[in-house]
């Protein structure tokens, strides 16, 4: 059985499961990139840094969904978001 590859915004690390979760291209096509939360109509849909973005991100990933803490959520995300595409330096 084949197993399907996790896609993740690179911007905000949500999984990208379903057609509606993907952002759009300024042509209304879809971005394979980024979740519709952080991608609009070809642009970012805010200015923030990668820090503002894992404060933002913290509180609704850490209700056992996937995190178990805050805490938990904030370490996971500073090893991942740096890989992200949006955050590479």
């Amino acid at each position: 059985m084949e197993q399907k590859k996790l896609v993740l915004c690179q911007s905000c690390a949500m999984p990208l499961v379903k057609e509606e979760d993907f952002g759009t291209n300024a042509d209304g096509s879809k971005n394979t990139d980024y979740c519709v939360y952080c991608f609009k109509d070809g642009k970012f849909t805010c200015e923030t840094t990668m820090e503002e973005m894992i404060d933002f991100c913290v509180p609704l990933t850490s209700n056992g969904d996937p995190y178990n803490s805050p805490e938990e959520a904030r370490e996971a995300m500073l090893a991942l978001f740096p890989q992200l595409k949006r955050w590479r330096k």
